[in-house]
């Protein structure tokens, strides 16, 4: 499923106006999506007729307002109980402007969800807060009793609170039309306050949650908090990512007519898509009935030390479960005792140890060498530990090898002081970092990433000719042209070990000769499916990641089935 950039969906609206459909066809069409929307909900899920659902639109001073008056001028003709809360003043764009002055304004309650600039000027001359003034109580003893202008201004403004907070709470629906996909920044106190009122009313956000950056995923303080967000023609980039995807709810997405020719101006851009099955149509390769195990890859794995056996363990699994030919484990004795009786199918190379039970170096480029030129991928790091040995061991694994490398944990952290070992690369390297791990990459402190995961997976890759796998929530997967977001898996898997299970299935995947791309958004997707599957069993509480490789059959015949019904 394609993703777009707010600035490219920008460009999309001017192209389509070229290509002959107006913005203001644009914006009707998405009026009557958001009615149609609203309407559904009321008549299916409400039981409500249209006389018994009050529907109560948050309008902003932009193109996202004018959305809510065209829902408007159609649902107020099915016999609707409409409310318009203007936030912010008045509609500025002349679309918006044009839209609200089809809306008969006697059939429709109108409120000022703004202060006027009067009510702001006597408040601020008179040196008092708004949120603490109090008007003054008449006193009978006194007999000169002086009116105070400002209790009249106050008491006004009273009023009109409560006008709002009595229609937001007696909602059946309320809708988020203040802010678009171009908001940045941090909302006022005055908005917050309004998003906050609490009701039972079904909250729809209009194309993206008011508060949100529909560009990064970052949020404001008092972001509108939806139970579904209709979004017009694309998902925006930063909708895949969280803390914003949490705070969208349900997401639908309303074609509003944008011409497929249109997206012509996009090529030669980064192109952004939403992992989904038919993205997966190549994946698993179809197994012929005269295959061998010679069909389907050999995966190196390089991991483990005699402290974290189960990190080898868990690589060798995912890739065994997701339908590699051959694994070969390389490690330490006793990690290799411990990984052959959890997975008995491996087969072993065992490498020298230190005193503290981590890789020799020098002893183990022999044995790794031969075994490299048999592999078709090659995964490294999980569990290796970080010493001047297995940091070593892993720049010759990078400069050395010629079947596409996964660098996941300790091989990250391994490289993390001489990155520009990726230049001296001779084959496709994926890296696999958490947020922690790409923070170390780059430098900077955790914060920064969270807040730029796109951005941050994208110039990485970009820089160093490698494709990135961003973990976390909507795991990031990017490489110098394409970026994908994942949609799969949830918070039980923020357990040790489920980054190597990852580990494991990317490999088989790019090992089955799935592409290097492709392979890592295969082995992403499908981690995830796995993980949700374990999760509706067992819960996100008490799933473990040898749940997520125990659950790779029910993800694979999900996969398959889907195909076959032919089904996203």
């Amino acid at each position: 499923m394609q993703i777009v950039t707010p600035k490219q969906m920008g460009r999309l609206e001017e192209r389509s106006e070229k290509l002959g459909v107006s913005k203001r066809q644009l914006m009707e069409n998405a009026g009557r999506k958001l009615a149609e929307l609203i309407d559904g909900y009321c008549r299916n899920e409400a039981k409500l007729s249209p006389e018994e659902c009050s529907v109560v639109f948050l309008a902003g001073t932009g193109n996202n307002g004018g959305d809510c008056f065209a829902a408007a001028d159609i649902l107020l003709y099915k016999g609707y109980k409409l409310t318009i809360i203007h936030i912010g003043g008045l509609p500025k764009t002349p679309l918006a402007q044009e839209m609200m002055s089809r809306l008969p304004r006697e059939k429709i309650s109108f409120i000022e969800g703004f202060r006027s600039g009067n009510v702001e000027a006597a408040i601020e001359a008179a040196e008092l807060d708004y949120m603490t003034i109090q008007p003054r109580k008449p006193d009978p003893s006194d007999d000169k009793n002086e009116h105070n202008p400002l209790d009249d201004i106050l008491n006004a403004e009273k009023k009109r609170m409560g006008l709002i907070k009595g229609a937001v709470v007696g909602a059946q629906v309320l809708v988020d039309g203040v802010f678009g996909t171009g908001f940045h920044g941090d909302l006022d106190k005055d908005i917050m306050g309004i998003f906050g009122i609490g009701t039972a009313a079904y909250r729809i956000a209009v194309d993206v949650p008011s508060g949100g950056n529909s560009a990064s995923g970052t949020i404001s303080a008092g972001i509108f908090k939806a139970d579904e967000t209709m979004t017009f023609g694309f998902i925006k980039s930063g909708m895949s990512q969280f803390p914003l995807k949490k705070y969208c709810g349900k997401i639908t997405i309303a074609d509003i007519g944008i011409p497929k020719e249109a997206l012509k101006i996009l090529e030669g851009e980064r192109e952004y898509f939403r992992i989904e099955r038919n993205f997966l149509a190549a994946y698993p390769q179809k197994r012929e009935r005269d295959a061998h195990k010679g069909c389907f890859g050999t995966v190196l794995v390089i991991a483990g030390s005699s402290s974290m056996r189960g990190a080898a363990a868990f690589a060798a699994l995912g890739a065994l479960r997701s339908g590699a030919g051959l694994v070969r484990v390389a490690s330490v004795e006793k990690c290799i005792d411990t990984v052959s009786v959890l997975a008995p199918e491996a087969t072993f190379i065992e490498l020298d140890s230190d005193d503290y039970g981590f890789m020799l170096y020098d002893s183990s480029c022999e044995p790794l060498s031969a075994a490299m030129k048999k592999a078709t991928a090659i995964v490294i790091g999980c569990g290796m530990g970080v010493t001047p040995d297995t940091i070593e061991l892993t720049k010759f694994v990078v400069q050395n090898a010629e079947c596409p490398v996964i660098i996941d944990a300790d091989g990250i952290n391994c490289i993390a002081k001489d990155i520009d070992i990726l230049m001296k690369k001779r084959t496709d390297i994926i890296i696999t970092p958490h947020v922690g791990e790409m923070a170390r990459l780059l430098s900077c402190d955790t914060q920064m990433i969270s807040e730029n995961r796109l951005l941050a997976a994208e110039k990485y890759a970009e820089q160093y000719g490698i494709t990135v796998v961003l973990k976390g929530g909507g795991t990031v997967v990017a490489d110098s042209r394409y970026t994908a977001a994942n949609h799969t898996g949830n918070a039980g898997m923020s357990v040790g070990g489920s980054g190597d299970v990852l580990a494991g299935i990317i490999g088989s995947a790019v090992a089955q000769g799935c592409g290097i791309f492709d392979g890592a958004c295969a082995g992403v997707y499908m981690h995830g499916l796995a993980g949700d599957i374990a999760a509706q069993k067992l819960s996100m509480e008490a799933m473990l990641p040898r749940d997520i490789i125990g659950n790779l059959p029910d993800a694979f015949g999900i996969l398959k089935e889907k195909k076959k019904n032919m089904t996203v």
